[in-house]
């Protein structure tokens, strides 16, 4: 295409003198041809294979013949389901529908429907009879096995059941699609594919050397036997230790291979060469693009994986937790590119990834033998076996910002303060401060209690704190006044509301009210959300609170913004609930003020008409002033 962009229609076919494409890619998100995409990976990764590849994204779903855009593909449909999960995209924690969408035209909601990858592959079925259909992204992945759904409250089958598709790729699929690939070109059948890393299927027999889950007749009607379930997945995520593992669903078995290897430093640096326009498609300019585009035009992605392992993050299901890193000079090459973009005025938004300052493996063990099974790198304390070094790190940005036209270069994704605190060297802490970040550093205590930190994943709160002070101190001694903005979490399990008291306590004394806080928002594929539905922490099976109802879960989230008016009744009611009534004065240790109530006592009303009259002789002085004024 004359516009760098693949064929999104008939016409475009034509041009390109294409018959019939070998895949057509049905996306969820708006068409991004940018690397932060997923769609915009597997297109290119097939094109430069040698496969035609031809775009639809976000069909009208409400019948089939905006599927039948592009024609029925000689190998097969790929179905994306999107950066950011659909239900996560609609609706927020608290399950009230969000009015807009940074991953569709014009940041506008209603541009893909719930859980695409069942709905799309349906779609396309009913286009097209007998058409392998292979579904990957988050949504998709993260739903491989039977999972709790929050929004129907509910345990739901796998997605290969419920939306009919041939295969799941999981995690990262560059690997595991150009092996699919293979196989169907040389015309092995969709349903003889079976031996793929990183994929799941269907079988209604039971392979060898395999790892069972419970059924999901019975993770469904038992919360226990769900636990185990999900820590026989859980352990089984690693390309090296990992096993196969079934789950049967009636008379059918969803069947999990191993992962698939991460990408070598190699072939991370092929994957983001390929000629990506690196910007949204030009259809969407009418409408005013597509936000989510923004933030990462002028990012660089580093890295994928995390070590870090926090209980509430998909991360250790979707990418694992070996780092896979780009080379310097893959990343120096394509920010050269960058400084040539009409829109770049200088910045570099980011260099990172999931964890900014995780550039490598945690030790030489996890890059040749994979993560420890019953080891975590940094939790509850860090092993002795981790490798705490930045200076590679360190060097790199150094490299991208003596760029000529580049003129500052930020690091705005995680960094692990649990990690750069360790570090002996203070070189790249310092460097940070100096010259990475403007005013505000972005970390993730998530919380103050070291009881909700345990079922969090996350250290001791001391360590937080040493990091806090860390940073305080260098910004003294270079003479500059930059702030920590730590990300919170309310209710998440384990969280009583004494914590959330305890945390709202912590918040009044370093003098910090945050703008957001996230309530916990229980996801498929995480450890918390296990302990979520279930009540039990899978890691020992031992019982933990959950607060689940409505009310509790506001006070928790209230407590965090208790300076705000509008929740000064909640805050109030939560205090006196749990008995702390000594938080409720003029004190400089309290967090509300009482308020006088109509009725009360003498003095009250007194004070109360005290203040009223004192309020109208003010407005009274102000009034007479304008009308003199206006009088003159």
């Amino acid at each position: 295409m004359k516009n760098g962009f693949l064929p999104t229609t008939k016409e475009e076919l034509v041009e390109l003198g294409i018959d019939k494409l070998d895949f057509v890619l049905v996306s969820a998100d708006a068409y991004v041809d940018h690397p932060s995409f997923g769609h915009a990976i597997i297109s290119r990764v097939l094109e430069a294979a040698g496969y035609t590849v031809g775009i639809i994204a976000q069909p009208d779903w409400h019948s089939k013949e905006a599927f039948m855009r592009l024609g029925r593909p000689r190998l097969a449909f790929l179905i994306s389901t999107g950066n950011i999960d659909s239900m996560v995209c609609h609706y927020t924690a608290s399950k009230k529908k969000r009015n807009d969408d940074s991953y569709s035209p014009g940041g506008k909601a209603g541009f893909r429907p719930d859980r695409p990858a069942i709905v799309y592959t349906n779609r396309v079925k009913e286009a097209y009879s007998g058409v392998p259909v292979i579904i990957g992204g988050l949504e998709a992945s993260l739903r491989r096995f039977a999972h709790y759904d929050y929004w129907d409250d509910k345990v739901r089958h796998s997605i290969l059941i419920d939306s009919g598709a041939d295969l799941v790729i999981y995690g990262m699929g560059e690997n595991p699609i150009l092996e699919i690939a293979e196989k169907l070109n040389s015309g092995i059948p969709v349903s003889e594919i079976t031996d793929v890393s990183g994929t799941c299927y269907l079988s209604k027999k039971i392979p060898e050397k395999c790892f069972a889950c419970h059924s999901f007749a019975e993770v469904k009607a038992d919360k226990k036997k769900y636990a185990e379930s999900f820590m026989i997945q859980y352990k089984n995520q690693d390309p090296f230790s990992g096993n196969v593992v079934i789950q049967q669903h009636g008379d059918m078995y969803v069947v999990q291979n191993k992962p698939a290897k991460p990408l070598t430093t190699k072939e991370m640096d092929r994957v983001y060469s390929l000629p990506y326009v690196g910007t949204y498609h030009p259809s969407y300019e009418k409408d005013g693009g597509v936000p989510a585009i923004s933030e990462v035009k002028f990012s660089l992605v580093s890295s994928r994986g995390c070590f870090g392992n926090c209980s509430f993050c998909a991360l250790a299901f979707h990418q694992g937790r070996i780092i896979s890193s780009r080379s310097q000079k893959s990343l120096i090459k394509e920010a050269e590119k960058l400084v040539w973009d009409p829109d770049f005025k200088g910045y570099i938004h980011d260099v990172g990834g999931p964890t900014a300052n995780f550039r490598k493996p945690s030790c030489k063990k996890q890059g040749e033998k994979g993560s420890c099974p019953k080891r975590q790198c940094l939790f509850p304390t860090p092993c002795e076996n981790l490798e705490i070094d930045h200076k590679e790190y360190a060097e790199l940005l150094r490299k991208l910002a003596d760029i000529p036209k580049v003129k500052k270069v930020f690091v705005r994704s995680g960094i692990r303060y649990d990690y750069l605190i360790y570090d002996k060297d203070d070189t790249f802490f310092k460097q940070l401060c100096e010259n990475h970040i403007s005013g505000q550093l972005k970390v993730a205590p998530e919380h103050v209690s070291d009881d909700v930190l345990y079922y969090m994943g996350k250290p001791s709160f001391e360590v937080y704190k040493r990091f806090a002070q860390k940073f305080k101190s260098i910004n003294e001694n270079i003479g500059k006044k930059q702030f920590l903005v730590p990300y919170l979490m309310s209710s998440h399990p384990g969280s009583t509301l004494n914590d959330a008291i305890q945390l709202a306590e912590y918040l009044r004394d370093i003098g910090y009210s945050p703008e957001q806080v996230q309530d916990f928002y229980p996801t498929p594929g995480t450890l918390s959300t296990c302990m979520y539905y279930t009540g039990i922490d899978p890691r020992d099976m031992s019982q933990v609170y959950v607060p689940k109802s409505y009310e509790e879960k506001k006070m928790q989230r209230a407590l965090l913004q208790y300076r705000r008016p509008e929740n000064y009744e909640i805050v109030k009611k939560a205090l006196l609930k749990a008995k702390r009534a000594d938080l409720i004065g003029f004190e400089k240790h309290c967090l509300i003020k009482p308020r006088v109530i109509k009725g009360g006592n003498k003095n009250e009303r007194t004070d109360n008409r005290r203040k009223k009259s004192i309020g109208k002789d003010k407005r009274g002085i102000k009034d007479r002033g304008r009308k003199t004024k206006t009088r003159r």
